[in-house]
């Protein structure tokens, strides 16, 4: 334990009543202005803090992580993803990396949900030709989108939040379960079938919906498998960015080679390609997924909760390396 109190920078703002939690017990420096650090800032505040509260904004990378007079013990990180930091590395320097599961769960798998019905059913162009003064009055024919109901959802990722999305999926829009996981999954409470494959996944269903991480070189959904997607498919991500092949996803939306896309995280967030800004058939969301009151300050408390474990000498709840 720490004779002095540990020096902690939280690198974006946080609900108010964690903030406050915080400078109960550490000498916390707050980014009061919540604008993401830059990769030298960061690499100063490893050499200044005991410990960092990251989000998914902040590289660090090797170039950050190695300094010459390093102080950070624990990089707290908040959020279940932490493909921010290059884990192989923090372990190599002796950094404790935590994260924040669990209780984003079904705040994310209501934004695929969302997703989901506002890409088939079209709400974003039927807002928009609402919006400006284009709508003529109730049609018949004008606008129609897809029912999904009877239709097949494809689970990339079947862990927390890939069943909290599926048995949406299942019991509100009365569609079809099937999931591709990197083991096999035995006891589910609802109905679902497994394949093999991620190829089976994109080439026999309705909806795919991406719940696992990747990496910028690595994504886990490839060009090889988007082109497989059927003309009448839809594509849902809510886990990362880097977790499918963007440029790909991009050029089979723009050739109308899929039906369509919702999607609430990119590759270089904020940065949104303008061909997809531009597409009626693509709902785009700044990366809400966990973004409720609730959840966001359950995520700073558990990030907390792992920085009094961290400094008491016992085991963090949320270990990660």
């Amino acid at each position: 334990m720490h004779s002095t109190r540990p020096k902690v920078l939280v690198t974006r703002k946080l609900p108010t009543v964690v903030e406050d939690r915080l400078r109960l017990t550490y000498a916390v420096t707050l980014n009061t202005t919540d604008q993401a650090m830059s990769k030298a800032e960061l690499s100063v505040a490893m050499s200044n803090f005991d410990a960092l509260v990251s989000t998914v904004s902040d590289p660090l990378d090797a170039s950050v992580l190695k300094v010459g007079e390093r102080q950070v013990q624990l990089i707290a990180n908040v959020g279940v993803g932490y493909n921010n930091i290059d884990t192989k590395t923090a372990g190599d320097e002796g950094i404790t990396v935590s994260n924040t599961p669990d209780v984003l769960t079904d705040a994310t798998a209501d934004i695929a949900l969302l997703l989901i019905l506002s890409v088939t059913r079209r709400a974003y162009a039927a807002e928009r030709k609402l919006r400006e003064g284009r709508w003529e009055g109730f049609s018949l024919i004008d606008g129609l989108g897809r029912s999904m109901q009877g239709k097949v959802i494809g689970i990339i990722g079947m862990g927390r939040i890939g069943q909290a999305t599926a048995r949406r999926a299942l019991f509100a829009l009365g569609m079809k379960v099937v999931f591709y996981n990197r083991s096999p999954i035995t006891k589910l409470d609802f109905e679902a079938t497994q394949v093999d494959t991620i190829d089976q996944i994109m080439a026999s269903a309705d909806v795919v919906s991406v719940h696992v991480p990747g990496s910028r070189s690595s994504p886990t959904v490839t060009a090889k498998h988007i082109a497989l997607l059927k003309p009448t498919a839809y594509l849902i991500n809510t886990a990362r960015g880097d977790s499918i092949d963007q440029a790909a996803l991009v050029a089979a939306l723009v050739e109308n080679r899929i039906a369509g896309a919702g999607l609430d995280v990119y590759l270089d967030e904020p940065v949104v390609p303008n061909e997809l800004r531009i597409l009626d058939n693509v709902t785009l969301l700044p990366h809400v997924g966990s973004a409720t009151e609730e959840v966001r300050t359950a995520m700073g408390m558990v990030a907390a909760d792992n920085l009094d474990a961290f400094f008491s000498n016992t085991s963090l709840p949320n270990r990660v390396v």
